[in-house]
């Protein structure tokens, strides 16, 4: 009988990562909390809050802990798990709630806690008497056995998979199932095709930069646009010159490269600087020479229709 117990509240266990995850949304419930609430002082007198800041958020958790553990027995981290709190005093084997003692111990052990905590920190910030500093190095003390506390603490809950908190441990209160857990299935649909996309993300990372955009551009476009005109002649060169092969824009500094196309100083100096084996992506004539726009060409020629 007894073996048979044990096996059913080994089936029933609640998991460990469920356990610490139910802590964290509690963290993060806190942090949205108090964020929503000093925004309704954004228009006051900046620092308002400072002066009462450990008693604001007391009064605070303290409202949270009335609706939550005080009448449904857990956390809102736990709600949201289907976890809730069992009496691990009680000798009864059928679920039992926790006491109302244990409740305000619960209150008293957590936002007390935290109040004197911050309280305390205030408190002996800016003393600097004999007596103050044996109190605070007290304090410090307590604190510290307790910070061991809890990770003694945690590393058993690591083995044994009860009692989270040092604070439910000496109260005597664990996670159970608030509703028959049904069998835990893990899918990695959703985990594959993300490591998928990204194998294949960093794969295009590391290929991208070793292919040459605009060669592989001035190639297709030589492909496509048939070369007309004698090379070099001026009339060819007056009738491309009213765009930047590379950009596209009016050229600036207009230069050739050894064949009717111009381009923009910066644009073809870049290009060749970037690739020694530049070519013209309109004819694929390869820079032979960087040689500005011939004078006899004038501008106003070249901007006629």
């Amino acid at each position: 009988m007894a073996s048979r117990d044990e096996n059913a509240e080994r089936t029933n266990r609640v998991l460990r990562i469920s356990q610490l995850d139910a802590l964290e949304l509690n963290k993060a419930l806190e942090q949205l909390v108090w964020s929503q609430f000093t925004q309704c002082f954004h228009g006051f007198k900046p620092g308002l809050l400072a002066r009462f800041e450990p008693e604001v958020k007391a009064f605070l958790w303290l409202f949270l802990w009335r609706f939550t553990i005080y009448s449904k027995n857990a956390t809102v981290g736990q709600s949201v798990l289907n976890i809730q709190y069992q009496n691990d005093l009680s000798p009864n084997l059928s679920y039992q709630p926790p006491s109302r003692n244990q409740k305000l111990w619960y209150a008293v052990c957590t936002i007390g806690g935290k109040w004197l905590e911050e309280r305390c920190y205030d408190l002996f910030r800016n003393r600097h008497i004999a007596s103050f500093r044996k109190a605070k190095q007290c304090v410090n003390l307590v604190v510290g056995l307790l910070k061991l506390g809890g990770l003694i603490n945690f590393l058993i809950f690591l083995q044994r998979g009860k009692f989270a908190t040092l604070t439910e441990r000496l109260l005597g209160i664990h996670s159970v199932f608030h509703k028959p857990q049904s069998v835990r299935e893990v899918g990695f649909e959703y985990m594959n095709r993300e490591l998928l996309w990204h194998g294949f993300a960093e794969f295009l990372i590391f290929l991208l930069p070793l292919i040459n955009v605009q060669k592989l551009r001035a190639k297709l476009s030589s492909w496509c646009v048939p070369l007309t005109g004698a090379p070099g002649s001026d009339s060819t060169l007056a009738t491309s010159g009213r765009q930047c092969s590379l950009c596209g824009e009016w050229p600036t500094m207009p230069h050739t490269i050894g064949c009717e196309h111009v381009f923009c100083y910066y644009c073809v100096k870049s290009s060749f600087l970037f690739d020694v084996s530049f070519t013209c992506p309109k004819c694929g004539t390869e820079v032979h020479s960087l040689q500005p726009l011939k004078s006899g060409i004038e501008m106003a020629e070249v901007s006629v229709p």
